[in-house]
């Protein structure tokens, strides 16, 4: 009888838990991030504003125009090399030219990460770039040879 009473106790517990926190989504769109609200128990308590993100970056003054092609970085997976196509010193498009893909699970991992990268470097308009979880090695290199395509292009 007093198993049963602490299970249900703690089951309460847990279902509190759960519901005191909120789900927002990670920039990325692969994972979500659990954060704490309001105690649920304090009606006199304000939700947390949710930050928006920062503002949009402003493009590069320069009016650099163009087609630029980043050096080849390596990685224990495979190269990665990317070429940036540049408007009046605006990123316009990102195109990978190589990705890992000597193994299935880095053809994979490239095949799901290369656009992921490529929209963050057209919302960041530079190659600090977001991680993108489970492509670790690719995500660095891509944002190195981003780096090397918008220092040509005097961009970011």
């Amino acid at each position: 009888m007093k198993r049963a009473a602490i299970v249900t106790g703690m089951t309460a517990v847990g279902v509190a838990l759960v519901l005191a926190y909120k789900v927002t989504p990670h920039s990325s769109g692969l994972a979500a991030e659990a954060t704490p609200t309001a105690d649920p128990g304090n009606s006199q308590s304000a939700p947390s504003p949710v930050p928006s993100g920062p503002a949009p970056p402003t493009p590069a003054p320069t009016g650099a125009t163009g087609t630029f092609t980043g050096q080849d970085v390596p990685n224990r997976f495979g190269d990665v090399q990317v070429q940036v196509l540049v408007a009046n010193g605006r990123i316009t498009d990102v195109k990978a030219l190589q990705l890992p893909s000597d193994r299935a699970q880095s053809a994979y991992i490239s095949q799901v990460a290369g656009p992921l990268l490529r929209t963050e470097a057209l919302q960041a308009q530079n190659a600090k770039i977001d991680i993108i979880s489970g492509a670790t090695y690719t995500s660095l290199s891509y944002a190195q040879s981003l780096d090397s395509a918008l220092q040509q292009a005097h961009v970011g």
